[in-house]
């Protein structure tokens, strides 16, 4: 167990709405070795889930990881599922969640990797996943018992108007984005919080993942490390998607092949106008401030203060 700094995150409300339940968190028992990887959503989650796997079963093959790796605050499947399975689990536990830190259980017991992306890469992302997702998606979030606030609906048909709609009114249709940045990045000096970035993976997958077995305290087996990476890289798991993809890919039209999609950011660049990029990147700075806005945009953090 890690020592303990003067405060610890403390939960201080519970988050609902068409994909979250927050209450899960407090019926689940924590191990030592724990592993939580949070994200907004669409930032590079899946990843990064892969990448521990790799780190952590030694490069194997067919892992299921999505049914390895479970996003423990979503409403479906039932938590009592959810916590009984990991609850059974012999193997070192990975977890999902996309709360703020102020929603989940903070624990000194696990580590936890932050993954974050620019936002309107994040939000291009998250448009193929809406927009071709099927009828069984919208009922498993829509008609599943439980369900707090408003149904979710299809998208727009306009990409922008995605984007306008989701910076007016921060985060639609999905959860509030800035106040998810902001809380992880408040805790980033914390022992057991790593932060990382989806271009540093893009930069560097080696180095990154070296970097994240560190943070973990898994050894690299040299032997192996090359196959680890190859099985971390975009073409290998596009061509092996449906393990990394929840229900295999069940919920999309077009498969799991959807779910991995492309990978590549920028692509706002010839749909947003001047001044669109400059509101996002006003509303960055002023909800953020200037240093997160920065590592938010390109993953580059300043030196760590004296």
């Amino acid at each position: 167990m890690l020592s303990t700094p003067s405060q610890w995150p403390t939960k201080v409300r519970e988050l609902h709405n068409h994909h979250f339940d927050s209450t899960v968190w407090n019926g689940f028992a924590f191990r030592d070795d724990d592993i939580v990887i949070a994200t907004y959503a669409k930032s590079g989650t899946t990843w990064t889930q892969q990448i521990v796997a790799q780190l952590l079963f030694d490069g194997a093959e067919d892992l299921p990881v999505a049914d390895m790796s479970p996003w423990l605050d979503l409403r479906v499947p039932p938590a009592e599922a959810k916590l009984q399975a990991l609850e059974a689990q012999q193997h070192r536990r990975f977890i999902k969640t996309h709360l703020p830190v102020d929603a989940l259980v903070y624990s000194p017991r696990a580590k936890y990797i932050y993954v974050a992306r620019d936002g309107r890469d994040v939000v291009w992302s998250m448009y193929n996943h809406h927009a071709n997702a099927n009828a069984l998606w919208y009922q498993l979030l829509n008609d599943t018992p439980g369900r707090v606030g408003p149904p979710i609906e299809p998208p727009p048909a306009s990409i922008r108007q995605y984007f306008l709609d989701w910076m007016d009114r921060d985060g639609h249709p999905f959860w509030p984005f800035w106040e998810n940045i902001r809380s992880w990045w408040e805790i980033r000096d914390l022992p057991n919080l790593m932060l990382l970035h989806f271009d540093e993976l893009k930069r560097d997958l080696p180095g990154a993942m070296r970097r994240i077995a560190g943070f973990l305290g898994v050894d690299i087996d040299e032997a192996r490390f090359p196959a680890q990476v190859e099985h971390c890289t975009f073409d290998w798991m596009k061509a092996n998607a449906t393990k990394s993809t929840p229900l295999g890919g069940a919920i999309w039209d077009g498969g799991a092949d959807v779910f991995i999609n492309k990978g590549t950011n920028g692509r706002w660049r010839d749909v947003l106008t001047a001044g669109d990029n400059q509101r996002y990147e006003a509303a960055a700075r002023d909800r953020l401030g200037l240093e997160c806005a920065a590592w938010l945009a390109s993953g580059q953090r300043r030196l760590p203060r004296n």
